[in-house]
């Protein structure tokens, strides 16, 4: 305990410009989370961008996402320490972006079991996460660098599956694939809440990337079934009027592919698709610019695709 509290110290306020704290907000008895900011990653802001939430039981506190970088989750380890006394027994990973996993290292010294989707090894092992992590080094310097890694699941997860600690289970789907190959979603019956990953974006522009929108569609489906009270997305705030905000990137993902579909067909040319829909919807929403035309693109080449 003393060395996280050292750590601590000695990344955070002891380092100059270290202005970042994570505060966890209660959103049900002995569920919390915090809370990123609707920005893209950068040094400054640690790569804070995505949430990361956990649930306190009898038999041990369980994590689920480890945020953007070493000193966040180190951040998030020391505010689970002023909760409960109760030890970190272990962190499910909602998909193998980098915002969610670059602090995994962090959970990994404290003796905690990772549980991640099957699919996860492939983007562990590929270029892409390479080179990634590689820029990340830089983009995020200091507080991601060369001692920063990759880490792989203890357990991986191929289908469904109920993980029982200190008598609260909680039930693990495979869903996708959708945002990611490897996307899992969370849900905590005893709570009534749902950890739902990046299948679900609040007050922000979603990030599609290489996502498949039309699993991603069925995925939010699958959501809905579960009817939960309290939904903890993958960014923004957490929801207690669930359909509404799967509504939302429901209707962007529903959007973009009636808006890119016809040209993707005809192969008709992107740009002249993209200058002819409708933005106004999405246009003063926070990371419009950085991610609205990149997600029609790669919605346009994913629908010739399939």
């Amino acid at each position: 305990m003393g060395s996280l509290i050292f750590l601590g110290s000695a990344y955070g306020q002891g380092k100059s410009g270290d202005t970042i704290q994570l505060k966890p907000i209660q959103v049900a008895p002995h569920t919390y989370f915090v809370q990123g900011f609707p920005e893209m990653g950068s040094s400054a802001n640690q790569n804070f961008i995505s949430n990361a939430g956990f649930v306190v039981t009898p038999g041990g506190v369980v994590v689920v996402d480890a945020l953007g970088s070493p000193i966040l989750a180190q951040k998030l380890i020391a505010e689970i320490k002023k909760i409960t006394p109760q030890k970190i027994v272990a962190v499910i990973v909602s998909h193998y972006h980098a915002d969610h996993v670059y602090g995994l290292q962090e959970f990994k010294k404290i003796g905690a079991k990772i549980y991640a989707q099957g699919e996860g090894r492939n983007y562990l092992s590929s270029e892409t996460a390479k080179q990634r992590l590689i820029a990340s080094r830089i983009d995020f310097a200091p507080w991601v660098n060369s001692n920063t890694k990759l880490i792989s699941a203890d357990v991986w997860i191929d289908q469904k599956t109920k993980l029982s600690v200190g008598g609260v289970d909680f039930f693990v789907s495979r869903v996708g694939p959708a945002h990611a190959p490897e996307d899992l979603m969370v849900y905590v019956p005893s709570e009534k809440v749902l950890f739902a990953g990046d299948l679900v974006f609040r007050g922000r522009i979603p990030f599609v990337g290489n996502a498949d929108s039309k699993g991603w569609l069925i995925a939010l489906d699958e959501i809905e079934k579960l009817n939960p009270n309290i939904v903890i997305p993958g960014h923004g705030n957490y929801s207690v009027k669930p359909a509404e905000d799967i509504a939302f990137t429901r209707n962007y993902l529903k959007y973009l592919r009636e808006s890119m579909a016809q040209a993707a067909i005809n192969l008709d040319p992107f740009e002249e698709a993209y200058k002819q829909a409708d933005w106004s919807e999405y246009e003063g929403m926070p990371l419009f610019r950085a991610a609205n035309r990149m997600n029609a693109y790669n919605v346009y080449l994913s629908i010739q695709a399939e």
